[in-house]
């Protein structure tokens, strides 16, 4: 269980200390009037909404600094291609998109392929209504294998620029040093942006948080970063302490997943339940949660949760951490830290590690 947003939307969701960098937080065109327009409009539609039984917008944030706004909610591209048709891959987009959700994830070697080319099929005539983001999957190879996959990518979700792109799956120690190599996938980033192919540019990892800083210490001016974030992590390897303070003062936008631990386990085994984790993970200063959904039950679950999402207090929050805590201590609700089970088979190649299941134990 798990678009083009620049328009400003009418229920926004205001995250712990997420700082505003809209264009009418910074001053921009006579903001105060808009806001107040902006405040009657509200009033207004959440009026006709209550006539109507409509249901409540999903809220959006600002990614970082970068003037976008995406919901709160994301759709992950993995399970997307887990689905039992591209029908229904097609189906739940498009219920995805009717109901507000404008953040979607995909990454070049999910599913052979196949996520993306899915995705693709499913936006035709939607394209401008989200924020596409997906992943370059060089694992350490250069950057001309960077934009090879660029190239893939853009044909299988038949669009001509994508809003962000990612290096994905940065989890072991020497990546840094291979990224940011000359000639490698960071100097690809730079160059599709500069294209035109790209708008946005930020790297994943789920392994250790000392990774992620060693790839901050570079300077490169990411726009995002992606990481679990989840009641759990607080006591191992702790994303939220240690990288989500760098990121707000550097105004980097945070994206957020394994809100539920990977494979929703600690649900399956009453821990916590499907709506306190997601809210807990929605509650941090990030700019969307990314969630693997791979039904239209649990799209409409996560739907609902987004819908009347208000923040958890710091005190709820703690009351959570400190329930978890005996549970998670050790990593073992967190296997994507503490295993190898959650490294993709191309990336342990290419890092000279036989696939998971060929592995003895």
């Amino acid at each position: 269980m798990q678009g083009l947003a620049a328009v400003r939307q009418p229920h926004d969701a205001p995250p712990a200390r997420l700082p505003d960098r809209s264009h009418a937080a910074r001053g921009h065109g006579h903001a105060e009037g808009r806001q107040r327009h902006v405040g009657n409009e509200v009033d207004r539609r959440s009026f006709l909404q209550g006539l109507a039984g409509a249901p409540s917008p999903i809220p959006r944030r600002p990614l970082g600094r970068t003037g976008e706004r995406v919901s709160i909610l994301g759709l992950g591209g993995y399970h997307l291609g887990t689905m039992p048709s591209l029908q229904e891959a097609i189906a739940l987009v498009h219920e995805a998109i009717d109901a507000g959700l404008t953040f979607f994830d995909n990454a070049w070697e999910y599913h052979d392929g196949r996520s993306e080319e899915w995705l693709g099929h499913a936006l035709q005539g939607r394209r401008d209504k989200v924020f596409l983001m997906t992943k370059v999957c060089t694992h350490g190879r250069d950057g001309k294998v960077a934009m090879r996959q660029l190239d893939d990518s853009l044909a299988r979700l038949r669009t001509d620029h994508l809003d962000l792109w990612q290096i994905h799956e940065v989890v072991y120690e020497n990546d840094p040093e291979l990224h940011f190599a000359r000639g490698g996938v960071v100097e690809a980033l730079a160059q599709a942006k500069k294209d035109g192919k790209v708008r946005f540019v930020g790297f994943t990892g789920h392994k250790h948080p000392a990774i992620h800083l060693k790839m901050l210490a570079h300077g490169f001016p990411f726009d995002t970063v992606q990481m679990p974030l989840n009641c759990f992590d607080g006591t191992y390897r702790s994303f939220e302490q240690q990288v989500l303070p760098e990121l707000e003062r550097r105004g980097i936008a945070a994206l957020g997943m394994k809100s539920l631990g990977g494979d929703g386990q600690p649900i399956l085994h009453g821990v916590v339940n499907a709506e306190e984790a997601l809210r807990y993970a929605m509650s941090l200063p990030v700019a969307t949660t990314i969630s693997g959904i791979d039904s239209v039950d649990v799209l409409r679950q996560n739907l609902a949760i987004a819908r009347g999402f208000t923040p958890m207090t710091p005190e709820a929050m703690q009351a959570l951490r400190s329930r978890c805590a005996p549970y998670a201590a050790d990593g073992h609700l967190e296997l994507f830290k503490s295993t190898k089970r959650y490294d993709g088979a191309v990336g342990r190649q290419q890092h000279g590690y036989p696939p998971a299941d060929q592995l003895p134990l």
